[in-house]
């Protein structure tokens, strides 16, 4: 390890590698639940392409692993360390580098924050659509490496749909430039989206050209609420049957609503068993929140609530931002689940979440990107307890099968990593694991690229 460090120091600026035990275990692992970590060799801080370039020639030559890193916000233990591997953060390369108001993208580097990508853009009337919850502080190098989605994906689409090129440093340092910075383009093999969601196995992402969007107007909210989850699901497959392009369609279940009202003190109606939160941006909300108005009502809803300005709307969709820390409240840790499954089938997920979270006699909480399917069960449990712990694991299982059951995915915009690996097997078959594995030693022939995850 002496000779790789003192290799990595000759190509690299004072500071950019650290080695100090205390300091490297911050950088061990992401925000995942029951993925272990190992301990990193070094952890290297680059601030250029070419830095990264001779971090990856390095560790090809001696056979090192490397795990890419962002802000370690991920939860499926991707940016988790193993033992004796260079972590490789490129939070430094945080740089944006071009904003084109004519042709609409924006030239970035990996470390650039979500958040401050969307003020950046914002300055020029535009917007870069995909919000993952944990939009201030994920960088976009992590939000490509797993695929994110958001709270608006329902009408903008995922960061995929986003990524229009790319540069990648790849595992012997070579780089690759794919993609374009034109509207259109099909030239050759679509390798940007191979790269989009692969979670660093295939190569290091050091820049990326994101396709903008004009910015929307200010979109305005209404909350309705069910005496079921029947109705809910039947409101969210009318609103969507019928045509309605909603920025934002969300959903909580009775779980959440309670553990919100508890963080926040913001007096949601605990007497709902689901509350929907629908918005638009559109230039004319208070007629579209309407007619959704109606067909809630229809559905079965007790109430509906629309706001008056977008203020209030803000104070709903802040409601909903607080479901995830509302949930880790309730026991002190939670392991958060993102299966996706047909709109049609959402009211039988949330219903089989709840008859597993009875079964294995916990506290199971369900948020959900209604719109397209997309649900996050939280399972809250007790981590100094060994039984909850194993409950909670259990019931983790339970609802993935759950989700493979009903037609979904095991993961709509989380990705894999470490957390969902033995899964991902069951739902791609032999054939497609097959596929992915061979295209993998393609890219990265000595394994050393972020090894145990995903595949």
């Amino acid at each position: 390890m002496s000779t790789l460090v003192a290799a990595l120091r000759e190509g690299l600026p004072d500071g950019a590698v650290l080695t100090d035990p205390d300091v490297m275990a911050s950088y061990a692992h992401d925000m995942a639940s029951f993925c272990p970590a190992g301990e990193p060799a070094a952890v290297v801080l680059p601030r250029t392409v070419e830095e990264v370039r001779h971090v990856l020639r390095t560790a090809y030559a001696l056979r090192v692993p490397v795990v890419p890193q962002g802000a370690r916000t991920g939860l499926s233990g991707a940016a988790n360390a193993v033992d004796g591997c260079v972590v490789l953060s490129l939070l430094r390369m945080d740089r944006v580098l071009e904003i084109d108001a004519v042709n609409r993208y924006a030239v970035v580097e990996p470390g650039v924050v979500n958040a401050d990508l969307s003020k950046a853009v914002a300055a020029h009337g535009l917007a870069y659509p995909p919000d993952p919850s944990s939009w201030e502080q994920c960088t976009i190098g992590g939000n490509i490496g797993t695929g994110s989605g958001g709270l608006c994906c329902v009408k903008y689409g995922v960061t995929a749909e986003y990524v229009l090129g790319l540069d990648v440093v790849l595992a012997d340092g070579r780089l690759l430039r794919t993609g374009r910075r034109t509207a259109k383009g099909v030239a050759g093999y679509d390798l940007t989206r191979l790269f989009v969601g692969a979670e660093g196995t295939l190569g290091v992402v050091v820049g990326a050209v994101l396709a903008l969007k004009p910015a929307p107007p200010p979109r305005l909210a209404l909350a309705a609420e069910f005496p079921g989850t029947a109705a809910a699901g039947e409101a969210v497959a009318t609103i969507m049957a019928a045509g309605h392009t909603p920025s934002l369609l969300e959903l909580m279940d009775a779980t959440t609503v309670r553990a919100v009202n508890r963080l926040t003190r913001m007096d949601l109606p605990e007497s709902t068993r689901a509350l929907l939160i629908c918005a638009f941006d559109t230039p004319d909300p208070a007629a579209d929140l309407a007619a959704v108005g109606a067909l809630c009502r229809a559905a079965g809803a007790t109430e509906v609530v629309p706001a008056d300005d977008a203020a209030e709307s803000e104070l709903l969709l802040a409601a909903r931002r607080a479901a995830l820390p509302a949930l880790e409240a309730v026991a002190g840790t939670t392991m958060i689940d993102d299966v996706c499954v047909p709109r049609a089938r959402l009211a039988e997920m949330l219903d089989g979440v709840a008859a597993i979270a009875d079964e294995y006699r916990l506290t199971i909480g369900v948020c959900a990107h209604a719109g397209d399917g997309n649900t996050h069960p939280v399972v809250c449990f007790d981590a100094s307890d060994p039984d909850e712990r194993d409950r909670a694991r259990a019931s983790f299982d339970a609802i993935m099968e759950l989700g493979l059951a009903l037609g979904g995915t095991i993961t709509g915009e989380h990705g894999v990593g470490l957390l969902k690996r033995d899964w991902l097997a069951r739902e791609l078959g032999p054939v497609g694991l097959e596929l992915q594995r061979s295209i993998r030693q393609v890219f990265d022939p000595l394994g050393i690229l972020n090894p145990g995850k995903v595949l």
